[in-house]
């Protein structure tokens, strides 16, 4: 098909090219009559352009015109001029294109939704801006992301680069060694009864990689996890990973610091205040009740487990009484007391999602009068004790919390977050990052009836509580490390196992026999036999580090093609069902009671 070139793009036009002739290619994104003259706004991935058609068009434009519709896709040629009512909105907003021939490319049915300039009308439902998702796409603002994220690909391999990594790219079939999330299976048809898995993350290949020498290694790797979904989760996504030999944590936290302020610089323009806060995991629960804190505004939880014994209110005493780490805690809800029972009831309701059994709530009003539904349980010393001790004043609520300490302190974790979100308290265009450092390296399952790894397998415990992984496992740190910023972890990592012995001791430790230990890991067990040097890494999560950068809390936001909290792809049909032979092909057989 021969069309018109364009010799500029819909965003690159300014006052300095008034009187040029020029084509610009792209679609049509609004069209506007009155009387005899026609304007028209032509989009593409650069910016939207004014087209102007009026007397002084030829014929030929001025009848083609009035066939147009939105996202036509066309080739315009005319000659810029200065608007007579500028639009300070638009990068390109002083100038138009008279325009001097037209030329449809492509038609379009009308679109299901409107393509918005500036997203400030509602948007169409999320649902069916996915089914339709190759026209969401062209939205500037959705696109204006994705600029971001290719930003942010060029700026990782040119920073890695300059500090001496290599990039490798590892399997994406590889063997099933499930210890976390569900694997994605992909079943073999030369080798039938048997399945690849998807990868949740390059971890044993880039250890390999480090046995093997490379030393300094990087890739940004797609990774697969069979998982429930959320607003910041997918199940593939892409990470930055990252192995280095012959380091220590300082290594890799000067390295990372780097890396995140080039990016922050280059991006944003923010210069980002090094080096980054470090809270130790204990701490981070304590104080904000998570290990991924907002470190944008304050509130922070107190101690008042001492309720146990100096209330009569039974939720109190017997969560005290009933676990060694029985705990009651306290979070000041700043200008709360004006909140009626059915928002406490509402926040009561978000403590329950997050395992609790309830929450408790005292107001004082801006008189200093107290109403809670505990207050007569408590007493009027009491208290004055709760308020002195959260700082509430007249005017605040207070949340309170019995639990085991960890659940206890991770649901006032989450009512932080919602009062954060409800009151306001997080300025959107602030950044705090901080490293979450010494996580337990085991926690126990009640469920399996067994230790299980806080972050994996490989990573290695603290040198000086290695004694205690045969007397108490539960109280060996890890020497794991967490960056989180905004209330987002948006990478995480460890220093690795490198003694094949402690490596399996590992492995028993967390319920593996020493024949199912070499038949899932058998592998690394025996390259680490072979001289592995000291080496650990991390894994940032490119597509959270966009959702910071880009200002959206919503992952699919910033994947082109992205799936539904129920996995599916609106768009492509995905997953679908396959034929008889397909599966016959590969030795399977689906059952009638699972099959549509």
């Amino acid at each position: 098909m021969q069309f018109l070139k364009r010799t500029h793009s819909c965003g690159e036009l300014r006052p300095s090219h008034v009187g040029e002739r020029v084509v610009l290619n792209g679609w049509v994104h609004a069209l506007r009559t009155f009387g005899g003259v026609t304007f028209f706004d032509l989009r593409d991935r650069t910016g939207i352009t004014q087209i102007l058609v009026n007397d002084s068009s030829p014929d030929t434009v001025r009848q083609l015109v009035r066939q147009l519709r939105a996202e036509f896709v066309l080739a315009v040629e005319g000659t810029v001029r200065l608007r007579e009512n500028p639009n300070p909105r638009r990068e390109t907003g002083l100038i138009e294109v008279l325009a001097q021939q037209i030329t449809i490319l492509a038609e379009s049915e009308i679109p299901p939704f409107e393509i918005l300039e500036h997203d400030e009308k509602p948007l169409a439902s999320e649902e069916l801006r996915l089914r339709y998702r190759y026209l969401d796409l062209r939205r500037p603002s959705l696109q204006r992301k994705f600029l971001v994220r290719n930003t942010l690909y060029q700026l990782a391999h040119r920073y890695f680069a300059d500090h001496g990594f290599i990039e490798v790219e590892t399997p994406i079939l590889m063997k099933s060694t499930p210890e976390g999330a569900r694997d994605f299976l992909v079943p073999s048809r030369l080798h039938k009864g048997k399945f690849y898995a998807l990868p949740q993350s390059p971890q044993l290949y880039k250890q390999i990689l480090m046995i093997a020498g490379f030393d300094r290694y990087m890739q940004i790797a797609k990774c697969f996890r069979d998982e429930d979904l959320r607003a910041d989760r997918q199940p593939e996504f892409t990470q930055i990973d990252v192995e280095m030999s012959f380091i220590t944590r300082e290594d890799i936290f000067d390295l990372i610091e780097g890396f995140t302020a080039t990016v922050w610089q280059e991006v944003l323009g923010i210069e980002l205040e090094r080096p980054f806060p470090r809270l130790q995991w204990r701490e981070a629960l304590e104080r904000y009740g998570s290990d991924k804190p907002d470190l944008r505004f304050g509130l922070e939880l107190c101690d008042l487990t001492w309720l146990g014994t100096a209330s009569q209110l039974d939720a109190f005493r017997s969560v005290v009484a009933e676990y060694p780490d029985g705990t009651v805690a306290g979070l000041r809800a700043p200008g709360c007391a004006s909140y009626s029972r059915k928002q406490f009831d509402e926040l009561g309701e978000l403590a329950k999602k997050h395992g609790a059994h309830g929450m408790a709530w005292i107001k004082w009003s801006d008189g200093g009068a107290v109403n809670s539904p505990i207050a007569k349980h408590l007493g009027d010393g009491v208290l004055e004790q709760i308020r002195s001790s959260t700082g509430a004043r007249d005017g605040d609520a207070v949340l309170i919390v019995a639990d085991r300490w960890e659940r206890c302190l991770t649901v006032l974790g989450a009512l932080r977050s919602e009062l954060g979100r409800r009151l306001s308290l997080a300025q959107s265009d602030t950044y705090r990052f901080a490293w979450i450092v010494d996580f337990p390296l085991l926690e126990w399952d009640d469920t399996e009836q067994r230790y299980v790894a806080r972050h994996h397998p490989f990573t290695a415990p603290a040198e000086e509580d290695i004694p205690l992984l045969q007397s108490d496992p539960l109280r060996v740190r890890a020497q794991a490390y967490d960056l989180v910023c905004n209330g987002y972890e948006i990478g995480g990592g460890s220093i690795r196992i490198h003694r094949p012995d402690l490596q399996e001791r590992m492995l028993k430790l967390l319920g593996f026999s020493s024949e199912e230990a070499h038949r899932r890991f058998g592998f690394l067990l025996e390259a680490l036999r072979y001289g592995a040097p000291p080496h650990g890494g991390i894994a940032l999560g490119f597509d959270r580090w966009i959702m910071i950068l880009a200002g959206t809390d919503n992952i699919r936001d910033v994947i082109a093609f992205p799936k539904t909290t129920s996995g599916l792809s609106l768009m492509d049909g995905a997953p679908s069902e396959v034929s008889p032979d397909q599966l016959r092909e590969l030795g399977l057989i689906i059952n009638d009671e699972h099959s549509s």
